[in-house]
């Protein structure tokens, strides 16, 4: 009997262990968040609330002459007016190809993406119900501020930028809206920071076991600003003189914020005009993120360094990486800024996967790139077979190729365009990794299927030209930027490479099935001057 009591006792201390584990692990951190809901989980150290080191005058707004081990001062004239007498840049815009009427040419509403009118009612509902849920997030957390409610201003940037938008591109040639945003995006004060959509998704549904890359490699959040346009933001992850390892697979790669800039520039000299404008910024992460966030996640993952920097990371629920994460100097980080595109709502995008889309996987590989006739295949399948997305493919080939992007598995258009609507090059950040390396691979979609646009052609041919060369009026437009310089020399130089290899691609193709057959006709051959005729026999 004694002993049948002492195992009883041992039965019930093992149970009783067990209870006020469950009970301390599980059901008290429920009751602390729900009695504090504005305190983070207890259950990643590193997520706990800290305090911060006041700014300093100097870091209290973006500086861009503070020294910083995160990012690049600019140097003075950074705001200056670049395209004075012997600009290459200037000149390449006033050349007869950028000036050649677009066809077919805007005649009517339909050829804009948005309705006009219905946009505003769209825009002015949306800062009335942000004007309403920030009221109440105010009055819950007894916070007074004597703020006025935001007002939607017809004349915005952002505003202007989307009814700019038509079936030729996402802005005009020239457009004064285009300057005027990205001024706005580099100076505007934040109101409210947030994680993206797929950030959002990731945290709600997250088996870091199927992760092959680390969690927090990929981080960008929502900035809005004080005129309620809002950006993209991309953190400075690397530095410009680093390249990408050999070993590294695609879809492990760094996003590079200056890619993100660097990608911009270069879609608008060769004039497609399918980047959403994009900036560079010195920003204050304590100030216009931790401070202007009402996610609680985003601010349960902001730490001080060993070194008293402010940083963040990405967060997965079953992890806490700081070691992924990004850090100010002491409050500065260098990042991206691309201007969000219509809603949705608004305007419908289809995202379709790339025809040359790779495995994704450490071994496998795809049908295009064990079958030299893949081409043949596409050709026969709807939309690619009737309409010019083939052309399309082919021209966001080419562009991925100059700046090495291998990550390109899906592009997206709006529906209203039709088959014909031009593709949005967005996620440009894996591009510029390695200026020493030329990865063929990228030009599968030309190589195989032997088909430019004339238009195309024509633009790179002038971009060899001593008087317009690639490289020099990249270095020439980058230097708009804040940042600059944005490219090392080195990547820079690659354009120039990467153009001739593009162009003897085209050559060859033309060699094997002739010149009718390659350069695909269009406006642009009838109005184009002679002087810019395709010349592929010299």
């Amino acid at each position: 009997m004694p002993g049948l009591r002492r195992d009883r006792l041992l039965t019930l201390l093992l149970l009783g262990a067990l209870l006020s584990a469950d009970l301390y692990f599980h059901l008290w951190p429920q009751v602390q968040r729900q009695l504090r809901p504005r305190e983070p989980p207890r259950g990643c150290l590193c997520a706990r609330r800290i305090s911060f080191p006041a700014p300093d005058p100097a870091s209290a707004a973006p500086d861009p002459r503070t020294g910083a081990h995160n990012f690049s001062p600019a140097g003075p004239g950074t705001e200056q007016d670049l395209g004075g007498p012997g600009s290459k840049l200037q000149a390449l815009f006033a050349h007869p190809l950028y000036n050649v009427p677009e066809e077919p040419p805007i005649l009517g509403p339909e050829d804009s993406l948005l309705a006009g009118q219905e946009a505003l009612r769209y825009y002015r509902r949306k800062v009335a119900r942000w004007n309403r849920r920030h009221k109440i997030y105010k009055e819950q957390l007894n916070i007074t501020s004597l703020d006025p409610p935001l007002q939607f201003q017809l004349e915005a940037s952002w505003v202007q930028f989307h009814l700019g938008i038509n079936r030729h591109g996402l802005y005009p040639r020239s457009s004064p809206v285009v300057s005027k945003l990205l001024h706005d995006m580099r100076h505007f004060p934040t109101i409210s920071a947030d994680y993206s959509q797929d950030e959002k998704a990731l945290l709600g549904a997250c088996d870091c076991t199927q992760i092959v890359k680390p969690s927090g490699v990929h981080l960008k959040l929502v900035l809005r600003f004080s005129d309620f346009g809002k950006a993209m933001f991309k953190p400075m992850r690397q530095q410009r003189e680093e390249e990408t390892p050999a070993d590294f697979f695609y879809f492990i790669d760094f996003q590079r914020h200056n890619a993100e800039i660097a990608a911009f520039h270069l879609d608008r000299i060769l004039d497609f005009r399918r980047v959403p404008p994009t900036v560079g910024r010195l920003v204050n992460v304590t100030k216009e993120i931790l401070e202007v966030t009402k996610n609680e996640i985003l601010q349960s993952v902001f730490f001080v360094s060993p070194a008293s920097n402010v940083c963040f990371f990405a967060k997965c629920p079953y992890m806490c990486k700081t070691e992924y994460a990004v850090c100010g100097n002491p409050h500065l980080l260098e990042g991206s800024l691309s201007a969000f595109l219509p809603s949705l709502n608004l305007a419908p995008r289809l995202s379709v996967p790339n025809p040359w889309i790779r495995s994704y996987s450490l071994a496998g590989k795809e049908e295009w790139e064990v079958n030299p006739r893949y081409c043949d295949t596409v050709k026969q399948i709807y939309p690619y077979n009737s309409s010019d997305r083939l052309l399309n493919v082919i021209d966001m080939a080419i562009f991925d190729f100059l700046i090495g992007n291998m990550d390109r598995h899906h592009y997206e258009m709006f529906t209203k365009f039709g088959d014909d609507g031009f593709l949005i090059h967005l996620d440009n950040a894996r591009g510029f990794g390695r200026h020493s390396h030329d990865e063929l691979s990228i030009l599968a979609p030309l190589s195989q299927c032997c088909r430019i646009k004339k238009k195309t052609l024509l633009h790179l041919q002038l971009l060899t030209q001593a008087n317009y060369r690639l490289s020099d009026v990249m270095r020439e437009s980058l230097l708009e930027d804040q940042l600059a310089p944005i490219l090392t020399e080195p990547h820079l130089l690659a354009l120039d490479r990467r153009l001739q290899i593009v162009l003897r691609t085209v050559e060859g193709c033309v060699e094997a099935h002739g010149e009718q057959s390659v350069i695909a006709n269009g406006p642009a051959e009838q109005s184009a001057p002679d002087s810019g005729r395709a010349n592929l026999t010299s």
